[in-house]
């Protein structure tokens, strides 16, 4: 199986290898339209800011190349929120796969959600075998609201989508290359049942 990651100027891209590496996948990071496009799956993970993260993605065109793709994509933290309409951080437009808002955390807690924290409302092949209640791992100061793309959700503050999926498109809040056994059976779904 040919699994490509999206390189952009997002990092954490080397724990997304690992954790592949320990599935005995060996990915390709690519930022080239024919290698992406010719894999059998996508992965677009990232940490990072979203406004300096879509300035780079636009200069490449692979805002444009990402969204026609047709293959299964799976986005990770800032690669679920680059794949919402529009994101608070730097009033950003992002890709707009998904109809869903990118809002900041009230400050009325610790911001950023740095640590595990349990999903719930599972809707989707990519928990399949995943009890709810399980704990994963998130960073993040910014949430995506639920929707009807929404197929995890989680709570810091207020509920918000742990997860979302539209056709080929799948996307997690949470680091599920850094989220032990449950990630990495995440990750196993996504190449084998989505």
């Amino acid at each position: 199986m040919k699994v490509a990651i999206v390189k952009y100027n997002a990092g954490n891209v080397q724990s997304v290898i690992y954790a592949l590496h320990r599935l005995g996948i060996e990915p390709l990071v690519t930022d080239v339209a024919e290698e992406l496009m010719s894999a059998d799956k996508v992965i677009f993970p990232g940490v990072g800011e979203a406004q300096t993260a879509m300035r780079y993605l636009r200069s490449k065109k692979l805002d444009q190349l990402i969204k026609r793709l047709k293959q299964p994509v799976l986005g990770i933290c800032i690669g679920l929120q680059l794949l919402c309409n529009h994101s608070e951080e730097g009033d950003t437009n992002c890709m707009g796969v998904f109809d869903v808002n990118v809002r900041r955390f009230p400050n009325v807690k610790k911001v950023p959600q740095i640590g595990w924290n349990n999903i719930y409302h599972l809707k989707s092949p990519l928990f399949e075998g995943i009890a709810e209640q399980e704990y994963v791992y998130f960073v993040h100061s910014y949430y995506a609201e639920i929707s009807p793309f929404t197929i995890a959700e989680a709570e810091y503050i207020l509920p918000y989508s742990a997860a979302l999926q539209k056709e080929n498109f799948y996307a997690v809040q949470f680091h599920a290359e850094k989220s032990g056994k449950i990630g990495s059976k995440i990750l196993e779904n996504f190449l084998s049942k989505c």
